[in-house]
């Protein structure tokens, strides 16, 4: 999961950011986004679907000292991008363009000559399911405020990270066992432009976003803006003190698309319910790995697709939780097997001052996952 930035460090309470507690008669999604913002978070977009009907709710204020969040506002998606990448590879795999099976040196040959890593047994499979083992730790985080304006427009190319990544020995053996790696994502998206000569968010537009007639789910590129309207993004990168981290130039195959909770709600059914993946394609991206515990603290039993965690449901059975965080942003979304139930959870703030800050945020969230998800047809 990634993270951002943007300009101006806001020092407040809690109470600045707090709106009136829930009202008596609230709906379940309702209670559940006005929890989520009760842990720290300033702003909150809920959208539940079903068969029969979409609600969308907000909770908290798109601005600190302003109203409530728009329920169409836009907001980064974060790491929820490696599902539209993972997606646009398995339709080329579905076209016999390539094969999950194929090896990086296939197609980037001369990025990994005098590397040490083994290109033969580095997998596009691998490499969407976190188990190539690329190395990921110069990856440009931002992990404080001061990094933050020193660093949130400064652009940084998919080769550049890719070559910096492979500069340091492989964190361990092709297949031997998982970890989280954006930089292996961006090697598969200079692989989706050497298999079809156009970039991958060039591929996104035209096999996502166009065909499900999308007009705000859009690639950044190197704008650090979000367009309006949209609730500001805040970071808690110490104990009662937001940095606003609206903006920010980090946009890639690992991250970076913008999109609003009815757009992306909108994808993230099209992959599950067959209208973007065959049974085929749907089948490899569901193969899941263990993640070895890595979330065991709020997600149970979490495990690794193609560009997508899974996870038990409280009530029983599995949830896809296509999800991520940019500076500012947390992104998490749930949908069924069969993409027919849903729903969409945008946080326009990181508690990152502490891991049990972080921790109580994430259980809100998954809390309300877990209500959308199991209520009765």
């Amino acid at each position: 999961m990634k993270r951002l930035p943007f300009f101006l460090v806001l020092a407040v309470t809690l109470a600045a950011a707090a709106v009136p507690a829930t009202a008596t008669g609230r709906s379940e999604l309702q209670r559940d986004a006005d929890a989520i913002r009760q842990t720290g978070t300033t702003g909150v977009i809920a959208r539940e679907t079903t068969p029969k009907r979409s609600t969308t709710v907000v909770s908290g204020v798109g601005e600190l000292g302003g109203g409530e969040p728009r329920p169409d506002g836009h907001f980064r998606i974060g790491s929820t991008n490696k599902i539209l990448v993972s997606t646009v590879v398995l339709q080329l795999v579905a076209e016999h363009r390539m094969a999950l099976d194929d090896p990086v040196g296939k197609w980037l040959p001369e990025l990994f000559e005098g590397t040490g890593y083994d290109a033969r047994r580095i997998t596009v499979r691998r490499l969407l399911n976190h188990t190539a083992g690329i190395y990921d730790g110069d990856f440009p985080y931002i992990e404080n405020a001061e990094q933050y304006y020193e660093r949130r427009y400064t652009v940084h190319t998919e080769a550049e990270i890719v070559r910096t990544g492979l500069s340091h020995p492989p964190e361990f053996a092709p297949g031997e066992r998982w970890s989280y790696s954006n930089t292996g994502y961006d090697l598969i998206g200079l692989i989706i432009k050497a298999v079809t000569g156009r970039t991958w968010y060039d591929e996104v537009d035209r096999r996502i976003v166009r065909p499900l007639h999308l007009h705000d789910t859009y690639f950044p590129q190197t704008d650090p803006r979000i367009a309006a309207p949209h609730a500001h993004g805040y970071t808690r990168f110490t104990a009662g003190t937001y940095t606003d981290t609206t903006e920010l130039i980090d946009a890639d195959a690992s991250g970076g698309y913008i999109s609003t909770a009815k757009e992306l709600d909108a994808v993230v059914r099209a992959i599950f319910d067959g209208r973007l993946l065959k049974p085929a394609q749907l089948h490899e991206l569901t193969r899941t790995v263990e993640t070895g515990g890595v979330a065991d603290e709020f997600w149970t039993n979490a495990r690794y697709g193609l560009g997508v965690f899974s996870r038990d449901l409280s009530c029983g059975g599995t949830v896809w939780i296509p999800s991520g965080d940019q500076i500012g942003y947390k992104t998490r979304t749930g949908v069924s097997p069969d993409g027919r139930r849903s729903v969409v959870i945008s946080l326009s703030a990181q508690l990152d001052d502490s891991p049990a800050a972080a921790i109580t945020q994430e259980k809100a969230a998954v809390r309300l996952i877990d209500h959308a998800l199991c209520k009765k047809p």
